[in-house]
């Protein structure tokens, strides 16, 4: 889920074409092999990988000259989707700094741990992060909310900022994937022909119980945790901005506000309690808009690489080959899985592999008998577990990027999309729900 609608790309104009995916496995072997074989995932920065795999793109698409092939990546780049993460890319860069700054993360830290028992911050995090998730219907709202004040209890509580970063997106995926006012949610129903109403029903009964064991493993992974000293005195009016920030989310209003207010009530109180003065705050800005600067190139080289494939037929391929050998319910809700995930995969945006693949997949589930709500649960399900834990995706690059880790340390805390993925195969294998097996009138 991003925070805001997208505009659909134009059709592919290539007929479907394996060798179209060959950037992306160039990436995936760049980084995520030459990083494993190293030991270390600083070794090999994302940036350089994402520059291999673009060139490579370039090199083997059909556009013809190689200035119209460049022309093409960098079409894919000014999306305005990926422009949009761009500008909350350096909005949220400049709040985070100056809240931290005026000292809004440590009055926030204070806060969480004068609330919650210190064996139970970890499994807090996460249901704070799924009941804000669900209120805002956006992951990478949550996320920016949350994940400098995780990272802050992690100092304190001596818990791997990883881990706490991990917890706040699983949280952030589970409303991203249950929200009424989530786009997954809308593109899903909307594509499959139901009602939002009866497609949570049947998420919920997959989602729910993926959600209680993943707050009963994220408290064995918190457990023997403690907090270093008691919680100091809680300064109000430093927790302010972010209350602001969260209210103003669950009441729906844009991210892009929810950011800028941010930044200017954080930057009054900080004056007001004399924390920096009104250079100073300037300087904060500065530095946290330039500590999103490898994120921000990352995402616009993501943004072009992606677009070639999509353009080339990458994408198309994939869709041709899943549907080829279908012959049973259970196959045909299998390949809806497999669609919207290897189109999440391509694209890096659930909500547009949503609208890529929703068409299909209400044609494949009509043809086998597979029922919309269903299948709108299987698409929302797939596409938030594959957004959640790729590590070019937003979600990732925006807490890899708020916390200062890799996005690759970040994935082995991913509990719940992995849980999810997991639960939402063993309810295609077993028939379950099997309450919503049956016909349905759209």
């Amino acid at each position: 889920m991003t925070p805001n609608r997208f505009d659909i790309s134009p059709p592919v104009n290539h007929s479907p074409n394996v060798w179209a995916l060959l950037p992306l496995a160039v990436f995936l072997l760049t980084y995520l092999v030459v990083s494993l074989v190293a030991g270390d995932f600083y070794k090999m920065p994302i940036t350089v990988a994402f520059v291999v795999s673009s060139v490579v793109a370039v090199a083997i698409s059909k556009g013809g000259k190689v200035s119209n092939r460049v022309e093409q990546f960098c079409r894919g780049a000014a999306n305005s989707n990926i422009m949009l993460m761009v500008l909350i890319f350096i909005l949220a860069g400049a709040f985070a700094q100056t809240a931290k700054t005026m000292g809004a993360v440590d009055a926030t830290v204070n806060l969480t741990l004068s609330v919650l028992p210190a064996h139970f911050l970890v499994p807090g995090i996460f249901l704070a992060a799924c009941f804000i998730s669900v209120s805002v219907g956006t992951s990478v709202g949550t996320i920016v909310a949350l994940a400098p004040v995780a990272v802050g209890i992690a100092a304190r509580a001596g818990i791997a900022d990883a881990l706490m970063l991990g917890v706040v997106v699983s949280g952030a995926m589970f409303g991203d994937n249950l929200s009424f006012i989530s786009d997954t949610t809308i593109v899903a129903t909307r594509t499959q022909g139901c009602r939002m109403s009866d497609k949570f029903k049947v998420n919920v009964r997959i989602a729910l119980p993926v959600a209680v064991l993943t707050v009963a493993a994220y408290y064995l992974a918190g457990s023997g945790t403690g907090v270093a000293g008691a919680p100091e005195v809680i300064e109000w009016a430093k927790v302010a901005p972010y209350l602001v920030v969260l209210v103003t989310a669950v009441c729906g209003m844009n991210v892009l506000l929810v950011l800028l207010a941010g930044i200017l009530l954080s930057g009054l109180t900080g004056l007001i309690t004399g924390s920096f003065d009104f250079w100073e705050w300037n300087a904060a800005m500065g530095l946290g808009i330039g500590n999103m600067g490898e994120l921000i190139i990352v995402t616009l080289l993501a943004g072009g690489m992606l677009e070639m494939i999509r353009y080339n037929g990458g994408i198309d391929w994939i869709v041709l080959k899943l549907t080829s050998r279908i012959h049973s319910p259970k196959g045909a809700e299998a390949s809806i899985a497999g669609l919207v995930s290897f189109a999440n995969l391509c694209t890096a945006n659930n909500t547009i592999a949503l609208i890529m693949s929703g068409s299909i997949a209400k044609e494949i589930a009509g043809k086998f008998g597979v029922d919309p709500r269903k299948s709108a649960s299987l698409l929302d399900i797939f596409s938030c577990v594959v957004q959640g834990i790729i590590p070019y995706g937003a979600q990732l690059l925006m807490a890899a990027g708020l916390g200062g880790v890799s996005p690759i340390g970040i994935m082995q805390y991913l509990y719940y999309p992995y849980l999810l993925g997991a639960g939402a195969l063993l309810a295609i294998l077993f028939n379950y729900p099997r309450k919503y097996q049956t016909s349905y009138k759209r």
